[in-house]
Order: structure tokens, then sequence, then C-alpha cells
């Protein structure tokens, strides 16, 4: 059930329309304390979307977005379910998401 939630919510993160893409993160936010570890099965799927774009976006509004959701991340899941994510994307991202992202990881 979970995969399915997240597997339609998962476009509405990287949406052409910044406005759709800035509501989805802020109900991101909203929902990873209620969820918690509860996120594990889709984790993995979810940071890419979150993280993509997102973090290195020029709209002040979805650059906060994203990095509360990451902070939530940080605070409300177990850290090592997000360590070989996290580690993944830093690899492969630029600028300043992979500073934010870097210094989560440290």
């Amino acid at each position: 059930m979970l995969f399915q939630i997240f597997d339609a919510f998962k476009p509405r993160l990287h949406d052409s329309n910044s406005k759709v893409t800035q509501v989805a993160l802020e109900a991101m936010h909203k929902m990873i304390p209620l969820l918690k570890d509860n996120l594990s099965p889709v984790i993995n799927m979810l940071i890419p979307a979150i993280v993509d774009n997102n973090l290195n976006s020029k709209n002040p509004g979805i650059y906060t977005a994203a990095t509360n959701v990451i902070q939530a991340l940080c605070q409300h899941l177990d850290t090592s379910l997000l360590l070989q994510p996290f580690c993944t994307k830093a690899q492969f991202l630029s600028g300043k998401a992979k500073q934010d992202l870097t210094e989560k990881l440290a």
C-alpha cells in the first residue's frame, strides 16, 4: 500500500509546475514525523525525488522546502536508513546540493 501511495506522490516532487513541487515537498515534510521509520521501504525511491533538482533549485521556496524535508528525515528516521541513499546521491550531485547533502552525511 505504501508503495502505491508514494509511486503516485513521487512525480509531484519534481513536477514542471514549481508550485506543485513546493506544496508536495511541504506535504512530505508534514508526513515524515507521522510515518517515521515506516518510510524505510520507500526511502530509496523518495530521496532521489526529494534531492534531484530541488536542492539546486533557484526557487527559494522549493530549496527551503527540500532542505526542511532532508532535515525532517534526519530527525525522525533511523540515520542508518539514510546513509546509503545520501552517499549515493552525494556522489552525483553538484553545487549547493552536493554541499548540503555532504554536510548532512558528516
